[in-house]
């Protein structure tokens, strides 16, 4: 089962801290929802710098980040 983090409508660095907090629980895989790019990419060289891959699906104006070990 995974567990969803909702980062959208949230402005930095709130959405990294969310993620590197979901991340350090160590509970895989993640979904990320975001909905804008600044965010999309912030989370995702957070991800990556953690030692985690990163998997970006659009979705609309949207993006699903699907993250795991």
């Amino acid at each position: 089962m995974s567990i969803t983090v909702d980062v959208r409508g949230l402005s930095c660095p709130q959405p990294v801290i969310l993620v590197q907090k979901a991340i350090d629980k160590g509970e895989f895989p993640l979904e990320v929802l975001a909905d804008s790019v600044t965010s999309r990419e912030n989370v995702r060289r957070i991800a990556e710098k953690l030692g985690c891959n990163v998997e970006i699906i659009e979705q609309d104006d949207e993006f699903k980040l699907v993250i795991s070990r």
